[in-house]
């Protein structure tokens, strides 16, 4: 037995990928919907990774400038206000502006194609109301 009892240990499988919550749980399709194997591709085009971290390459050169000009009291203090903005949320199954978000970031006066295409009347996912708020109170 040359490979030692750490080799040994290594080696097993954990009890942890047999369980409910591992590897093998099963897709709760009332909660998280249809799966969908685009959405586990890898990205088809090289701008669309930047695209999608779009808002937050935007922030974060924001913040630089700010700190740059202002000193490092001025991100701090727009950071601490995006945070208590991220907050203050509706009932889980209300669409909600985000029209606080869109002032601190200065999106209030521009026009971009989620303010058209985005309307929440036309969209496909409303879920239940008492569905919705018992999974975000814990209870289910």
């Amino acid at each position: 037995n040359s490979r030692g009892s750490a080799s040994l240990l290594k080696d097993s499988i954990s009890f942890t990928e047999f369980s409910a919550s591992g590897l093998f749980e099963g897709h709760d399709l009332l909660r998280r919907g249809f799966t969908s194997v685009k959405n586990e591709l890898l990205p088809s085009h090289p701008l669309e990774l930047t695209e999608k971290n779009f808002q937050l390459n935007q922030d974060k050169t924001n913040f630089a400038t700010l700190r740059n000009i202002q000193g490092i009291h001025a991100p701090l203090k727009l950071q601490m206000e995006f945070r208590a903005v991220k907050q203050v949320q509706r009932l889980p199954f209300l669409h909600s502006s985000n029209m606080a978000m869109d002032i601190l970031r200065g999106n209030d006066e521009s026009i971009g194609f989620e303010d058209i295409l985005n309307d929440p009347s036309q969209s496909e996912v409303m879920g239940e109301p008492h569905m919705m708020m018992e999974h975000k109170l814990g209870l289910l």
